[in-house]
């Protein structure tokens, strides 16, 4: 169990509404279903709805300071089955990427490897208790696009398993390329902060409300109140 799965949770009944895509940017077809993952007659491209309006805030925020930049929804709502069928989809590709045998490989070695996905992805967990934050309808996966529609070099792609994807990763570097890299995950940062979404500790790209991970990281910044979180899995 994972710190943030101790918060209780308080499900408020809030629906899911669907993502209006044409007010911001997404590759299509969708990531996950391209792998065939079984979204069944669901789509990824759901919020609750208090998360879609604090989302369109943060786009109408970007552009602000920059004008016709976009927020590009990676992922969103992500059904139960569709994070079991991801977490098993990367666990083979970190071992091929490695060109691993697990026959070669001692338990220990496999385990190992196991606890590398799951820094990254959350247990596909059916315990109404411990629902995956995207199960929850509460947590995003975006990025940018600049005014030419090109994505916005962060330095790593979505769902890098590796300490590239550690939102500070490139904070101290005094290369060039790289202090851009750490400049656009705190653009991205800033104007998602700035209509409430709190962002996950290991992943540049993550960012939630009202959900677990929400409330336990307001409570590590707040740590004489108690927050519960307001969505569970759908």
């Amino acid at each position: 169990m994972k710190p943030y799965q101790k918060i209780r949770i308080l499900e408020c009944g809030e629906p899911l509404a669907p993502i209006p895509l044409e007010q911001f940017a997404a590759q299509t077809p969708h990531a996950y279903e391209k792998l065939r993952a079984p979204y069944g007659k669901l789509s990824p491209y759901y919020l609750r709805e208090t998360v879609l309006e604090n989302l369109i805030q943060a786009q109408n925020q970007l552009q602000l300071t920059h004008p016709n930049w976009r927020i590009l929804i990676f992922d969103a709502y992500r059904p139960v089955a569709v994070q079991q069928f991801m977490v098993d989809y990367s666990f083979a590709e970190l071992v091929s990427d490695r060109q691993l045998n697990l026959e070669e490989l001692s338990e220990t070695e496999i385990a190992e490897l196991w606890q590398q996905v799951y820094q990254f992805w959350a247990a596909p967990s059916l315990d109404p208790a411990t629902p995956p934050p995207h199960s929850t309808g509460a947590a995003i996966d975006v990025t940018l696009v600049d005014e030419n529609g090109n994505i916005v070099n962060m330095g790593s792609a979505i769902d890098e398993i590796s300490s590239v994807s550690f939102p500070d990763y490139f904070a101290h570097s005094n290369d060039f390329p790289e202090k851009q890299y750490h400049a656009h995950r705190q653009l991205l940062f800033e104007v998602m902060r700035s209509a409430n979404f709190l962002r996950h500790p290991n992943e540049w790209w993550h960012f939630s409300y009202g959900d677990q991970m929400w409330a336990w990281l307001s409570q590590q910044q707040n740590p004489k109140e108690r927050f519960t979180a307001q969505y569970g899995r759908i």
